[in-house]
């Protein structure tokens, strides 16, 4: 998601004793139409347009106190958000394979093709949370040459890139944010990927009546569970199902849809208490 440039944003100061129940509740927290999330000092904060916070304060209050933690909201003062993160950003390199930076970052020619260029506009998908470094490995790994792809939740289009510089036919990246997709352009134009990679503004039924030889999606427990009908019967014969966003907790539930789906488990990767699961439709 984005905090976009200048709004007047809630934060909500969370106590947390370890990364595990922090991991917890930005999972947890996701569901909400909070945007972004920095820990700092044992402290999660979480961040809210003030004009969204009405419709879920109720359900947000009812989460702290399901977890036994307490909550303060602060309203904080309009400024750059995009400034702001360009200002922090820092360059990420993925097992040594690739590496993803803002575009006032210097070249690195050592890594050819996966010298991703992504600005930074607090989109989702920048590889400095655990999920998309998982995903983008995945990606890595994945034999994506010649084939056709959905990067479900693009965000920044991170993952679509990735897939193109490793060879996809093309990528469709859809998002329901309108600024995302924007961000997703942008960067497919930056990597030399625009021809190849399809920006769609919408949710899993914008592409409902599509084939595709892989799915790559990133995006949260409950929404996985929704859709995953959806990428199974989306996916070609033989396709592969490449899913993040959800924690060690949740492997039961997302191994279980799959199976009733009849997904087959092809792969799990965990990083900080998060998991990357692959599936694959049976020929």
């Amino acid at each position: 998601m984005i905090l976009h440039n200048i709004m007047n944003y809630i934060e909500l100061n969370i106590p947390v004793e370890g990364d595990e129940l922090s991991d917890i509740l930005v999972a947890e927290l996701s569901d909400c139409p909070f945007e972004s999330f920095a820990t700092e000092k044992g402290t999660l904060k979480a961040y809210i347009p003030q004009s969204a916070l009405a419709d879920c304060k109720e359900e947000v209050d009812a989460l702290l106190e399901r977890y036994g933690v307490a909550g303060r909201y602060v309203q904080i003062e309009s400024r750059n958000w995009n400034e702001l993160w360009e200002s922090n950003f820092e360059e990420v390199t993925i097992d040594g394979r690739a590496v993803i930076r803002a575009p006032f970052h210097a070249p690195h020619p050592e890594f050819g093709d996966l010298d991703i260029v992504i600005m930074p506009k607090m989109s989702f998908g920048t590889g400095h949370h655990a999920t998309t470094r998982l995903m983008v490995e995945a990606v890595l790994d994945a034999d994506v040459a010649g084939k056709r792809g959905l990067d479900m939740g693009s965000g920044t289009g991170v993952l679509a890139v990735v897939a193109v510089k490793r060879g996809a036919a093309g990528v469709d990246a859809v998002d329901i944010d309108d600024t995302a997709c924007e961000s997703c352009r942008e960067n497919a134009a930056a990597n030399g990927a625009a021809d190849r990679i399809e920006v769609i503004e919408g949710d899993v039924r914008s592409v409902a009546a599509r084939r595709y030889d892989f799915i790559l999606a990133n995006i949260n427990r409950n929404i996985l569970l929704r859709d995953m009908p959806a990428y199974a019967s989306m996916l070609a014969a033989g396709g592969r199902l490449v899913m993040s966003g959800f924690l060690e907790e949740d492997i039961p539930s997302i191994t279980e849809r799959a199976s009733s789906l009849g997904l087959a488990g092809a792969g799990m990767r965990i990083c900080d208490g998060w998991v990357v699961a692959e599936f694959e439709h049976p020929l």
